[in-house]
């Protein structure tokens, strides 16, 4: 499926120069004189190198045929990670590469969304967000009560997120994915 330049997102998968890419950031750039860019960073799949490119807004790439599967996280292994399809109970491995900083959030029982390819995994999607335990946070410090400042804390994983003075040691807290930002006080 041909798509245009402009138009890629994170996570999709394009084939450019008879290789596989995953596109990790688009930035489209309107310089002051001339037509506007699409600004593309891509990794190979197959290789890992990181290529940056620039595609006119209207040039238009292949989109790869991409399926997605349901799969369910069993176990982490060094640097590997199992998952089972919770259809077929057929189980693959990924390396964390694959997965990306996001394999912190991983959780045991998890259900995830394989990016699949020709029978081989590309990349897996979490879901949006996690409720995590916090086992470390400062102090408040006296006069911090504006709604704007943070302090770091630390969750059971050992990520570091940057939550409102109120959340302390042992509160679960709802944390983004993507990012790893906090969104709210856990409502169980």
């Amino acid at each position: 499926m041909k798509v245009a330049a402009n138009t890629l997102r994170r996570g999709m998968v394009i084939e450019y120069n008879n290789k596989l890419w995953m596109v990790m950031e688009n930035e489209l750039r309107s310089p002051g004189k001339g037509a506007a860019v699409a600004q593309v960073v891509m990794r190979d799949i197959v290789g890992g190198n990181k290529m940056d490119i620039r595609f006119a807004t209207q040039d238009v790439v292949e989109r790869a045929q991409i399926e997605e599967m349901e799969f369910q996280f069993l176990y982490a292994s060094g640097d590997e990670y199992t998952f089972m399809n919770k259809e077929s109970y057929e189980q693959i491995t990924m390396s964390r590469e694959l997965i990306g900083d996001q394999a912190a959030f991983l959780q045991d029982g998890m259900t995830v969304k394989a990016q699949m390819h020709d029978g081989k995994p590309l990349s897996v999607l979490l879901p949006e967000t996690v409720t995590m335990m916090i086992v470390e946070a400062d102090p408040v410090v006296k006069g911090q009560t504006a709604s704007s400042s943070y302090k770091p804390a630390k969750l059971e994983n050992g990520a570091r997120v940057m939550v409102p003075p109120h959340i302390g040691s042992g509160t679960r807290i709802v944390v983004r994915t993507a990012d790893a930002t906090y969104l709210e006080r856990a409502k169980d």
